[in-house]
């Protein structure tokens, strides 16, 4: 759908003045109102100031684009107004919106606003083009301004095509709508960016190849990897060039390069976040660069293909080699490598040990003895046990296995993959069949070590001749990277051993002697610290990790870890309810939802809370979620399974002292945000 068929000329303010963003948001509902979109005003105002409490939708360089989706809404309709003298609508750059649009979407009406989000965004980074419309001097010249801009950008593209490429990521995107500022600003973008690129091609009249080609990833696949995509095409279209971008997102591989176009371009930009195919490039000049630097430096980047600064790259036929991006931390690449692993472990644990948990919970109704053979005392308790076991069997291999193709692409997964499984054994020279298992720790060892022992194999091959090259990947790889792991777990593997299960006696001790509440209290602690950071994500993969042990003592480290976690917005929630004056109106009217985030385990909810006020907020929260950590551990709570929140209390191991561990700790949250917190005029 054209953004001209939802903007009418009764929906545009020219030259207007608000005083403020409240007095904003009126003119662009009044217009809206104006214009017949709407069948309540006041509902539609409404739900255009619950997003806007979520996060301000300002993107920043003079635009903002309020949105609402609602059953407020007649029909899709947009909202424009300019304001040369410039309005604070709160952007995360602190300049002055100039270019305000509001978009009305039904709530039964598909997810037309995402697409016309997506196609004004690709239209306002164009500067000249802002520029033009600020300085339009009636509503049909706004109009043919961007009539003759859509015209040009979207030349070939039909609405059914347009909505049908929304479909699939449109709750993904909504989400990240909600939770971030920067993801207003390109959001499923992919169509521009095939566009914009077959439009530079053309300005050059070079149609057999690019000049230069793009990949663009990032970790979610939704913003950073259109913006940056559509940035590069921009910087190379107004210099005559012709480039190609190809887009890595949520919804997949868009735009993809082909093998006759990568032999004739001059050079690659790679702009990623995240693992893409890098195995095509080998032999040609390649920039690689955190997806960032495609948005905000794509003029650098081209020259450096043009005036051939790029290296040559040399690849063992995997993904991008994160240590080869610039300007990304040892400690940052560290972090990468260890998330990309537990991203694909925490399946197997979360669908794992639900299942052993929901064999447990049969087996306690069924009045099974909680002896050994717990868990298995029912053909259906036994069942499930079994099934959850096999998925558990799996955590600690895949864990490494993908630390290490994280490290040195495809190579490194078999090589990961057999040393998690030599961890969970603990294989050593004696017994290579199994010995002394080091768990969690020990898949971590394999993961890391093997990764990067894998690499330097991979650079010790790239001395081979070219001839040897289809040898490497299918023989000399697997074998030597299978001696290399095989040799590195039967040497450190015990050792690993030894300080796992000095680390089980550990725990059982300190639940035996009353001393893990000290343990409850700070993994509680750091669930609040970041509500999702790098604190938050230590203190949960810890508690993931434990849970490998099998021990009383691992899985009250769970639950220590899941309460602290759920405390946070539900402190926020009650302080909103029994202390209103803490809080701003839309404060107040938000507050309700963090019961639904807190009580699902989802400590993000928290985040618009902390932003607004981290000083006050954050240690009323971490204060909260250490005193139920602490208490979930004294009182007992066990927990196999990862995540839930209430959902799986009846697989809680004394599940009431938990539910009342956890209402303490969110009522001293609660307290200590009124005693922290200011009251409001």
């Amino acid at each position: 759908m054209k953004i001209t068929d939802l903007l009418k000329p009764n929906a545009i303010a020219l030259d207007a003045a608000p005083a403020d963003k409240p007095a904003a948001i009126d003119m662009l509902v009044d217009l809206q109102d104006a214009a017949g979109n709407l069948k309540d005003k006041a509902a539609y105002k409404e739900a255009i100031l619950e997003r806007e409490a979520l996060s301000t939708t300002a993107i920043g360089e003079g635009i903002a684009i309020p949105h609402a989706k609602t059953a407020a809404t007649k029909r899709p309709g947009l909202a424009a107004m300019t304001v040369p003298a410039g309005v604070d609508y709160e952007a995360p750059d602190g300049e002055p919106s100039t270019l305000l649009f509001m978009i009305a979407a039904p709530a039964d009406g598909g997810d037309v606003h995402l697409d016309v989000l997506s196609r004004l965004m690709t239209i306002l980074m164009d500067l000249d083009f802002r520029k033009k419309l600020v300085e339009a001097k009636t509503p049909e010249d706004f109009l043919a301004i961007i009539d003759a801009k859509e015209k040009e950008r979207f030349a070939d593209e039909v609405d059914e095509e347009a909505e049908a490429d929304m479909e699939g990521n449109v709750e993904t995107t909504e989400l990240l709508l909600d939770e971030a500022k920067e993801e207003h600003r390109a959001h499923n973008a992919e169509r521009a960016a095939e566009k914009g690129a077959e439009k530079g091609a053309g300005a050059t009249g070079k149609k057999d190849g690019y000049q230069i080609l793009a990949v663009t990833a990032c970790p979610t696949g939704i913003a950073h990897t259109y913006m940056a995509a559509e940035a590069l095409v921009q910087a190379a279209e107004k210099r005559g060039i012709a480039l190609k971008a190809e887009t890595n997102g949520s919804g997949g591989t868009k735009n993809k390069l082909t093998k006759t176009e990568i032999a004739a371009a001059d050079g690659i930009i790679v702009a990623a976040d995240k693992e893409v195919d890098m195995g095509r490039f080998d032999g040609k000049p390649v920039v690689i660069v955190k997806a960032a630097d495609g948005i905000n430096r794509p003029d650098e980047l081209i020259d450096k293909v043009e005036e051939g600064k790029a290296p040559i790259y040399h690849s063992a036929g995997g993904s991008v080699a994160e240590e080869e991006i610039e300007g990304e931390s040892v400690g940052r690449k560290i972090y990468k490598h260890l998330m990309e692993g537990v991203s694909h472990m925490l399946p197997f644990v979360v669908a794992g040990g639900l299942f052993i948990a929901f064999a447990f919970l049969i087996d306690s109704i069924a009045g099974v003895p909680q002896d050994g053979n717990f868990g298995m005392g029912t053909p259906a308790s036994a069942w499930f046990k079994t099934v959850g076991g096999l998925a558990f069997d799996f955590m600690v291999p895949v864990l490494a296995a993908f630390i290490a193709q994280s490290i040195a692409d495809r190579p490194g997964l078999v090589v990961g993959f057999v040393g998690g499984t030599m961890a969970t054994l603990g294989s050593t020279f004696l017994a290579p069949a199994g010995d002394i298992p080091s768990g969690f720790l020990g898949g971590l060892l394999a993961g890391f070590a093997g990764g990067y022992a894998m690499l330097g194999i991979e650079k010790l091959c790239d001395r081979l001749p070219e001839s040897l090259g289809g040898v490497k990947q299918i023989l000399i790889y697997p074998l030597a990277g299978l001696g290399a792991i095989a040799v590195i777990m039967c040497a450190v593997g015990p050792f690993m051993g030894m300080i796992n299960t000095a680390m089980s006696d550990g725990l059982t001790w300190l639940s035996d002697n009353n001393f893990g509440i000290i343990l409850g209290l700070i993994l509680g602690g750091m669930m609040a610290i970041d509500m999702g950071g790098p604190f938050n994500k230590a203190a949960y993969v810890f508690g993931t990790g434990m849970l490998a042990l099998g021990t009383t003592a691992s899985f009250q480290i769970m639950a220590s870890v899941m309460i602290g976690g759920m405390v946070p917005p539900l402190a926020i929630a009650l302080s909103t309810t029994f202390f209103k004056d803490r809080w701003t109106a839309d404060e107040r009217k938000n507050g309700l939802v963090n019961y639904i985030m807190g009580l699902s385990f989802v400590t993000e909810g928290a985040i618009p809370y902390a932003a607004a006020d981290p000083l006050r907020v954050i240690p009323a929260c971490v204060v909260g979620s250490a005193v139920a950590g602490g208490l979930s551990w004294f009182l007992g709570c066990t927990l196999m399974a990862p995540h839930g929140g209430i959902f799986v209390v009846p697989v809680i191991g004394n599940p009431l002292m938990f539910l009342l561990a956890l209402a303490i700790g969110s009522v001293v949250g609660m307290l200590m945000l009124a005693l922290l917190k200011k009251k409001v005029a």
